[in-house]
């Protein structure tokens, strides 16, 4: 099972050899307890340093289990970018697309179990799926 991209983590200043570093994002560390507490191990990929490339996309996209549009943040940068939602729905090519060239867009976390995949939110989808 994979913690798959989330945005940046956070060094813990008093760290031991066996701490690992925590993502900063409030999500994509309830992924990582939840893993943690089902003693599930977990790679955690940070996507604005390791952004997905056009072929990983489209093997999430495929296993996906949510509706395809919601992998795409419709945030401030989504609206910047003068993006209309209705171009994202139920179109696996154009959610691929605008990832590869705006990878800020990515929605997380993306929790990644052999060939399926889920947005984690809520938390408490997550430890079905990974069970």
């Amino acid at each position: 099972m994979k913690i798959v991209f989330t945005r940046r983590i956070k060094r813990r200043s008093h760290a031991r050899d066996n701490d690992l570093p925590q993502p900063t994002l409030g999500s994509s560390r309830n992924a990582l307890a939840v893993a943690e507490d089902a003693g599930v191990e977990y790679q955690v990929i940070l996507y604005i340093k390791e952004p997905p490339d056009e072929a990983t996309l489209k093997k999430i996209v495929s296993g996906l289990e949510d509706p395809v549009e919601d992998l795409v943040r419709k945030d401030s940068k989504f609206k910047k970018l003068e993006l209309n939602p209705d171009d994202f729905v139920n179109n696996p090519q154009k959610v691929v697309e605008i990832l590869v060239k705006h990878k800020q867009l990515l929605q997380r976390p993306v929790i990644v179990n052999g060939d399926k995949a889920i947005i984690g939110r809520p938390k408490d989808r997550i430890a079905d799926f990974i069970s």
